[in-house]
């Protein structure tokens, strides 16, 4: 009976073990960066990447894109960790929730035969809201963005929390981790704020690398730049890669520079690019692809395809850039990328002709191109309940305050905020928002007089507001620069004072905080909709047979929509953006519920309608 319960024992402490450690037992395997090579096993090895994002891809199909990636003749996977899609409020981590579980999406590369790059940032850029980086840290005056000791302190409590997730995925501990990013693109921000001390940009640098060693990230690491800003993004030790090099002697000769020999790596080839509301989609013709791959392979040039697989921001996860010119440029919903797998993923003629390409350098045949996931239109969907936003809004308890408050500054990272103010006397003159974030439509006393719009820097326009009369200012945030010198300046609302020929008004301002980070309820307390406010749109549709779904957006004005509680994104009338994309993993056979929050509303809406084809390229409003 002893011998028993021994045995029982030890068989309880070997199932512990592989719960809490799942590599202990299995083939233990070896990945290295040799003087001139990469190597697994001992054996020199060419890295052919393509990455793809996690939370841009339901989960029901992330093993689907995975095996898209290798039936196009990848090796490896690379992906980003995005902080604040993990660390959803301070003290709070989701490694659970859809979309959100990071060790099973690894673990699905692992059982497909691929191997992981890891980018954990804590900076990502990746066209993701604000880099990456939580919202609520703007709210820690002591704490200066990819710079000072506070900030050092929050980012190892991100490391600590990603490694407890992730280290034991690690090729040394029998996962499919062959290779660990330090920071991202750190060259650029140094070149980009040379009011910052050099010495501390390296100090801040060297930190990363430690807490990410610290931490248990024990494989290879490296670095990944432009090039030309390796004397300030190389590492001592760490090899450098290089972002968007298509000339090999000139990478050969960079990389030499910090690593004699290489190994060699593009760590982000682009296939395509990113695309802003407002201007043109940008196309990439496959052949120009299909030669700059072509040359990596024949030169033993390792690659990381970036992206592979875009896939969707959803909800409010996109990011902006900004310029000279634009005030900000918003990304929009679509991460399409004009990559090789399409948003819904399908294969794209660029995709083929990799995957020819590829059939040349790959010593054992593909697998099969996956089945894809059935595309569906629906009859056009009745949107039966409405109600007026602001009868809606008057639901939400205001927050009040002599001057505007920032949406940081009233606890909201995203979404919308009403400003509403009642003037007992007459006011006429120029109102003017220069500390607008983003996007406003202006009320006086319920009529829309104008929009306000942060990527044309129009700030200001007249008023005129009679006695007892009541100005309201809807503000949307419509994503935080991800890129440049501007990153740590995110604000978002109204963030400074407003004001009328110059005179700033204070006194009396309310606050509605709509964040939008569930569907709105349309109650028994329904109200009609007027032409020119904003509304909540509802409807009820049914689904035999689920598929994906392009939602048309044409005739709409600019809003985001939910179906069956997912937050689908934005959409904007100007473009070039004019579907949504709905995963039918997210539908249910019978009945489902969309809600549609339309912010122009500059007509009723009564119908939304579908179709089986994405609409990136119509765009109908350019910058000028």
């Amino acid at each position: 009976m002893k011998k028993k319960k021994r045995i029982k024992e030890i068989i309880i402490a070997v199932l512990f073990l592989l719960l809490i450690n799942p590599g202990l037992f299995a083939q233990q395997h070896h990945f290295t960066i040799g003087s001139s090579q990469f190597l697994y096993d001992g054996k020199a090895i060419q890295i052919h990447s393509g990455e793809m994002h996690y939370p841009r891809i339901p989960e029901a199909y992330w093993r689907h894109r995975v095996q898209m990636a290798k039936a196009m003749g990848l090796n490896t996977i690379a992906v980003y960790c995005f902080w604040n899609f993990h660390n959803t409020s301070p003290g709070v981590w989701d490694f659970n929730s859809e979309r959100h579980d990071v060790v099973k999406f690894i673990k699905i590369c692992q059982e497909e035969g691929m191997f992981v790059i890891l980018r954990p940032g804590p900076y990502v850029c990746a066209e993701w809201e604000f880099g990456g980086y939580p919202w609520w840290i703007q709210n820690n005056d002591k704490l200066v963005i990819r710079s000072n000791q506070p900030f050092l302190d929050s980012c190892k409590v991100y490391i600590q929390q990603l490694a407890d997730q992730l280290i034991n995925l690690q090729m040394t501990h029998g996962g499919p981790i062959i290779l660990i990013q330090v920071e991202n693109e750190f060259g650029s921000y140094m070149a980009q704020r040379n009011d910052i001390l050099k010495e501390q940009h390296l100090q801040y640098y060297l930190s990363i690398k430690q807490m990410l060693q610290e931490a248990g990230f024990d494989v290879p690491m490296f670095t990944s730049d432009g090039d030309w800003l390796f004397e300030n993004g190389a590492i001592p030790g760490v090899l450098p890669t290089a972002n968007g090099e298509v000339n090999i002697e000139h990478l050969k000769k960079c990389v030499d520079a910090y690593s004699p020999g290489g190994p060699y790596m593009v760590a982000e080839y682009y296939p395509g690019w990113l695309d802003h509301w407002a201007e043109p989609f940008i196309r990439i013709e496959p052949e120009q692809t299909v030669n700059h791959i072509g040359q990596f392979l024949l030169h033993s040039i390792s690659f990381n395809i970036y992206m592979v697989h875009g896939g969707t921001n959803f909800a409010f996860t996109s990011g902006a850039n900004y310029n000279e010119t634009y005030g900000i440029q918003p990304d929009i919903t679509s991460y399409d990328y004009d990559a090789p797998i399409s948003e819904s993923g399908l294969a794209t003629p660029k995709y083929m002709a990799l995957r020819e390409l590829m059939k040349k350098y790959t010593d054992d045949s593909l697998p099969g191109i996956p089945a894809p996931i059935p595309v569906i239109t629906l009859p056009d969907i009745q949107l039966n309940e409405q109600v007026d936003f602001f009868e809606w809004k008057n639901t939400i308890i205001p927050v009040k305050n002599d001057t505007p408050l920032s949406f940081e500054q009233l606890g909201q990272g995203h979404g919308y905020v009403l400003y509403s103010k009642r003037f007992g006397q007459p006011l006429k003159g120029k109102m003017e928002v220069t500390g607008l974030r983003d996007y406003a439509l202006v009320y006086i006393n319920g009529i829309k007089i104008g929009e306000l719009n942060r990527i044309y820097k129009t700030f200001g326009l007249d008023i005129d507001i009679p006695a007892n009369g009541r100005l309201e200012i809807l503000v949307e945030n419509m994503g935080r620069i991800n890129y440049g010198a501007e990153i740590p300046n995110n604000s978002k609302g109204i963030i400074s004072p407003v004001t009328v020929d110059g005179v700033e008004i204070h006194g009396d301002w309310e606050m509605y905080n709509i964040p939008m980070d569930q569907a709105p309820e349309i109650t028994s307390a329904k109200s009609e909709v007027k032409a020119g406010h904003p509304a909540i749109y509802s409807g009820t549709f049914q689904v035999e047979q689920p598929g994906d779904v392009f939602l048309d957006m044409h005739g709409w004005g600019k809003g985001i929509v939910f179906v069956n509680g997912y937050n689908l994104g934005r959409y904007w009338k100007v473009g070039p953006q004019q579907t949504l994309y709905l995963p039918g993993c997210w539908l249910q056979r019978g009945n489902n519920k969309v809600v549609i929050f339309e912010q122009q509303n500059d007509h009723s809406q009564t119908v939304l309608k579908t179709t089986d084809q994405a609409v990136l390229e119509e765009l109908l409003i350019k910058k000028d």
